[in-house]
């Protein structure tokens, strides 16, 4: 028996060595190709550092406008997922009804539907409602996309908030809004914070969605602008691909950093609904 669980102990190591290898070596090959001034598809230590790669890519043209459009769209994607998916999981959560579950079987199985399937309607819709290449359309439809799957998330989380906590606060005269926003939320935060990270880097990396509904090049965000560095005839700047991959990364990574304490917390309530 010794010999037997070692032996799938042993296989186990080797399975998650192999899926390490096969994420790390993509990620390793950016980071040494952004500063390798003849960087190819090879994963290598480079001869020389070189900051050449970041100079060329750092304008505004490149980098800075494509981000700035990528900051607007995720963050007010993200902050309109957010608050939505809040209004609408509180009711799920607080009140039984026989339609709830149904209503969330339903939702979910619009997170199933591909969005090639559904980007010939909505494309023809929003050329009839006149938000075609408009910055304030795509938000709205990356809210959309990425609410189903909030709502799911965020009632769950709000399960795990005592309502004695609200009876307590309506009883003082709290409004049921007043008691979602000033109790439930905060309570929440780990919650909040795993939906936000997972709408805003869902909507980060969405390269089919801006491409369809966006047409003006200055309002292309990053995830779409970073196909330009793929030139004719299999020509790739590989160095400043891998240069624009590390900053179009930062921003997430950052986020991520900003929201990991509330991740890693639990909604420590302590007994407060003891006594």
């Amino acid at each position: 028996m010794p010999r037997k669980h070692a032996s799938r102990r042993l296989a186990a190591d080797v399975c998650l060595l192999l899926v390490t290898v096969a994420f790390g070596l993509p990620l390793a090959w950016v980071v040494l190709s952004s500063v390798d001034p003849h960087a190819d598809l090879r994963v290598r230590v480079p001869g020389g550092l070189t900051l050449a790669n970041f100079d060329a890519v750092l304008t505004p043209d490149i980098t800075y406008t494509p981000l700035l459009n990528s900051l607007i769209l995720c963050g007010g994607g993200t902050a309109l997922t957010v608050v939505c998916a809040a209004l609408a999981a509180y009711p799920l959560s607080r009140f039984r009804s026989r339609l709830n579950r149904p209503f969330l079987l339903t939702i979910l199985f619009a997170t199933s539907l591909p969005i090639t399937a559904i980007m010939v309607p909505v494309y023809a819709l929003f050329v009839r409602v006149n938000l075609i290449d408009t910055l304030q359309g795509t938000i709205f439809f990356f809210a959309a996309s990425q609410l189903p799957f909030a709502v799911w998330l965020m009632k769950n989380f709000m399960d795990g908030v005592p309502k004695e906590l609200e009876e307590a606060a309506w009883t003082d005269g709290a409004s049921s809004l007043q008691s979602l926003v000033r109790i439930v939320l905060p309570l929440m935060g780990p919650g909040l914070a795993v939906v936000t990270v997972f709408s805003f880097v869902m909507m980060w990396g969405n390269f089919f969605v801006p491409f369809m509904l966006l047409l003006t090049p200055d309002q292309m965000p990053a995830s779409v602008s970073i196909n330009d560095f793929f030139g004719n005839r299999g020509m790739v700047a590989y160095g400043q691909l891998a240069a624009f991959s590390v900053i179009y990364s930062t921003p997430v990574i950052l986020l991520y950093i900003l929201v990991a304490r509330r991740l890693g917390g639990g909604f420590a309530l302590g007994g407060a609904v003891k006594g």
